[in-house]
């Protein structure tokens, strides 16, 4: 099962109290205070790990709480620390604060951490109070409160190539060409209820590129707003460097105007407010192999007047998907290329 999205609530350890204790052993006088530090509380960790991919781990698990320091004791014994716990995250989760909607932490690459919610310190023993003129303190400090924290964690997975389009245009089977994914397939719209990732391998040996594709669930008109699966997918291909539009050119889509399909999908990524429209596009008319002549040439006529790259494909029969395939490893590659040598800022 795929969840990208969690809330939990977190609670450093509280850190031990101070000791107030005065030595009293034979044969030495005036033992003075002896009262020992408090131990510090655990802190909350979290981590990235290219072990999940998923948030369901934390469905039936919400709440996570470290270790608690103990007191301190007499003979100047400081307070063993609380467990720090360390909660695991794929890689691509994004944390909010739930109070304030706060970008807390983004996780971009295997292994990276921050202190979620630190720990309490622990409190000081009368020994830390001891001076010459106040030689048996009963003071004390208790230890301090670890945080407490609302985090709503957010998935987008991180993938070079997002392939969007209408239900049922064909994306599954394209990535179970071109990959070794193997999603649910089916002629029922939202067959896909879940991303789906593939690993495409393009080249030989030296000059191979390999790159990620996502196959996002078909969007529908109002997806930004929660149509269909809305807005609970189209995140997934924020991070994506390049989009590939698949535009079912047969008459099974049941949609007279293809040239209406792409503007209702180029308006859901624009209203989606994450710059999805500034994306570079490859266009693709799916199915040619069952295809509506004028639908195709419409098509055709649509991508070369607004300058867009254009490649006819059949997921079925297998044609045209080399070509495909090397343009999206070329493009990929280029803005690979590009993003090293202009580094966000």
């Amino acid at each position: 099962m795929f969840l990208d999205e969690a809330k939990i609530k977190i609670r450093a350890g509280n850190g031990g109290n101070g000791c107030v204790a005065f030595r009293r052993e034979k044969f030495v006088a005036r033992g003075g205070p002896s009262g020992g530090d408090g131990g510090r509380g655990g802190n909350v960790v979290m981590e990235s790990s290219q072990r999940h991919n998923t948030l369901l781990h934390f469905r039936f698990n919400p709440e996570h709480k470290a270790g608690r320091g103990r007191h301190g004791e007499g003979s100047n014994k400081t307070g063993k620390q609380g467990l720090d716990i360390t909660l695991k995250v794929p890689v691509g989760t994004v944390v909010y604060d739930e109070d304030t909607g706060e970008k807390i932490f983004d996780f971009t690459a295997p292994d990276q951490s921050f202190i979620a919610a630190r720990a309490g310190r622990g409190g000081r023993g009368n020994a830390q109070f001891a001076t010459s003129t106040h030689q048996a303190p009963r003071e004390f400090e208790p230890g301090g409160e670890g945080e407490e924290r609302h985090y709503r964690l957010e998935l987008k997975l991180l993938a070079d190539v997002g392939l969007v389009g209408f239900p049922n245009v064909g994306k599954s089977t394209l990535i179970s060409r071109i990959s070794a994914a193997r999603p649910k397939i089916a002629d029922y719209p939202f067959t896909t209820l879940e991303p789906n990732l593939g690993v495409v391998a393009v080249g030989e040996a030296r000059e191979e590129v390999t790159f990620v594709v996502a196959d996002i669930p078909g969007l529908i008109e109002g997806a930004h707003a929660g149509a269909g699966l809305g807005t609970q997918f189209l995140r997934h291909i924020e991070r994506t460097r390049l989009l590939v539009h698949l535009v079912d050119v047969s008459d099974a889509s049941g949609r007279p105007d293809i040239l209406k399909d792409i503007k209702v999908i180029d308006g859901e990524l624009k209203n989606f407010g994450a710059h999805l429209e500034d994306k570079p596009v490859l266009m693709v008319a799916s199915k040619i192999d069952s295809a509506n002549p004028d639908r195709l040439a419409k098509l055709k006529r649509y991508c070369t007047r607004k300058k867009l790259p254009f490649y006819p494909i059949s997921a079925v029969t297998g044609q045209g998907i080399p070509e495909l395939t090397y343009a999206m490893a070329d493009k990929v590659q280029t803005l690979r290329d590009s993003a090293l040598e202009n580094p966000p800022a």
